[in-house]
């Protein structure tokens, strides 16, 4: 006897929910982890930021496809607010501490 596993079909607004989460939270986290790279990296300025904006497009692209991959919708939504809090306040961090010295 073989047990079929049945798959609920999402409704259209966990479908917008994980569209929306990847074009603009999505986007703003990969902006922000551009800028994290860009200062974390220990080149010159000019190359840590062509070098961040170019991975920005991975991290992007990245970010899209977790977001579509995940099955629960809040882990989604917690995921990518949670890494957009840190890496926005790890920019901050690096700022100010590059700032003070």
């Amino acid at each position: 006897m073989s047990k079929v596993l049945s798959m609920s079909k999402p409704s259209r607004w966990h479908v917008a929910s994980r569209v929306f989460a990847a074009a603009i939270p999505g986007y703003v986290l990969a902006n922000s982890a551009s800028i994290f790279l860009g200062l974390l990296l220990p080149v010159k300025k000019i190359e840590s930021v062509a070098a961040a904006a170019l991975l920005s497009f991975a991290i992007y692209t990245a970010i899209i496809m977790w977001v579509f991959s995940v099955r629960r919708l809040s882990t989604v939504w917690y995921g990518v607010m949670g890494a957009i809090v840190l890496t926005s306040a790890g920019s901050w961090l690096l700022l100010n501490l590059e700032n003070t010295v």
